[in-house]
């Protein structure tokens, strides 16, 4: 099987995606491929604005407003970007995507019933990415406190609602990770960055 060519990274934050998505992405560009690194929100105008909205700001809104601000980001993203790059042949390589968006807006602040299912969750986001989905998640994956303590105390809008939550969205990225829509990887996240990045490794080259 060859190497998927679009990959997307997740997981709470305070995991280490961004220091791991530099690394894969060396690796590649190594290998004489080309390659796009994308964030979700982000990397477009619109997407940028959003994400001062979304993750920076202090504006209160319904997780439906929440979820559809998100899902208007990834859509700009995807045809502006995404799409025309992977058109091109290039390897892409995503910081979150549409599964973050659906565990995220489905986690309600106490447990309890959310104001918005995954399912529905996943029906939107599959309109909003336009029939494009990740060949490979990889979900990093660690304790709440330890994500906490190397994040150092500075937290954005979702983080900010506290180690409970977390814990939640920690399971529900685990539960909800096999309705991607392409192949899913649970990689452990402890350890040095070097250990991390040999796992990832591994998943991504498995199959080589």
């Amino acid at each position: 099987m060859s190497i998927p060519y679009f990959f997307s990274f997740d997981g709470i934050d305070g995991v280490g995606k961004t220091t791991q998505i530099e690394r894969l992405a060396d690796s590649f560009r190594e290998h004489g491929r080309e390659v796009l690194v994308v964030r979700d929100p982000g990397s477009t105008e619109i997407g940028l604005r959003l994400r001062e909205i979304l993750l920076d700001g202090e504006l209160p809104m319904h997780r439906r407003t929440e979820a559809m601000l998100f899902m208007a980001s990834r859509c700009e993203m995807v045809e502006t970007i995404l799409r025309p790059a992977l058109d091109a042949g290039k390897t892409v390589i995503s910081d979150r995507f549409l599964l973050a968006n659906v565990v995220y807006q489905s986690t309600n602040d106490a447990a309890g019933v959310p104001d918005v299912t995954p399912e529905l969750l996943w029906q939107m986001g599959r309109l909003s990415c336009g029939g494009i989905c990740p060949d490979l998640t990889l979900l990093l994956d660690l304790p709440v406190d330890q994500a906490f303590a190397r994040l150092g105390g500075e937290t954005d809008r979702m983080e900010s609602r506290g180690p409970e939550y977390l814990d939640r969205v920690r399971s529900a990225f685990l539960e909800q990770l096999p309705h991607t829509g392409g192949r899913g990887a649970v990689v452990s996240a402890e350890g040095t960055v070097d250990e991390v990045a040999a796992r990832v490794a591994d998943v991504v080259f498995s199959d080589c």
